[in-house]
């Protein structure tokens, strides 16, 4: 049974990606100043601060099998380092393929100094809203693995949710480890918004 301190904070949760998302769409153009309180009501007190996402590949193993897993996301309606952090593993756009999503882990943010282990490759540094993101597999080449070693930098925008919770199978699922700030935020998310029987009955096996 979720505690009320839970709910207080998960209802805190929301109301903060209402406010965050209304006021995305307001600067997109996308609602009116008379609409802006209607539409933090509606993503207040309609839907979920998170979905469930299908993933297959070696790339994350061994949180992902290469049998694929059932991922329950949490949306992130402004991926910053205010609200995704290094060390998360997030849902993003491949910036090859638009139309195709990836998981992959936070690895650095805009300022940190890239160093490559070949001499030849000179240091930089990511620009602003700029990210790098890489594959947990570490027996797989950077070809098979698709990260920033191979396409570089990926824009910030690109991340839409950070992954909380992984359904291999119906016996072997669990938490996914994120940066120490992230899982305490998410907590809350977890507690009242995990379902795993929804999960195994979703699943692609």
């Amino acid at each position: 049974m979720v505690s009320p301190s839970t709910w207080f904070r998960y209802i805190s949760h929301k109301f903060q990606y209402s406010v965050s998302l209304s006021r995305k769409n307001y600067t997109q153009g996308q609602i009116r100043d008379i609409e802006l309180l209607d539409s933090i009501g509606r993503y207040l007190f309609q839907g979920k601060l998170t979905y469930l996402h299908w993933n297959k590949g070696e790339e994350m193993a061994p949180i992902i099998g290469g049998q694929g897993g059932t991922l329950l996301v949490r949306k992130l309606p402004a991926a910053d380092p205010m609200h995704v952090f290094i060390g998360d593993v997030v849902v993003l756009k491949d910036p090859e393929k638009s139309e195709n999503y990836l998981v992959r882990r936070l690895a650095a943010i805009e300022g940190y100094e890239m160093v490559s282990t070949d001499e030849k490759d000179e240091p930089f540094v990511l620009e602003k809203d700029q990210c790098w993101v890489l594959a947990d597999n570490e027996n797989i080449k950077p070809e098979e693995a698709h990260d920033s070693r191979i396409f570089g930098p990926v824009p910030m925008t690109n991340i839409v949710g950070r992954v909380l919770y992984c359904l291999r199978t119906a016996v072997d699922h669990g938490p996914v480890v994120n940066s120490h700030v992230s899982m305490e935020k998410d907590s809350p998310v977890l507690e009242v918004e995990l379902d795993v029987d929804d999960m195994v009955k979703n699943h692609k096996a």
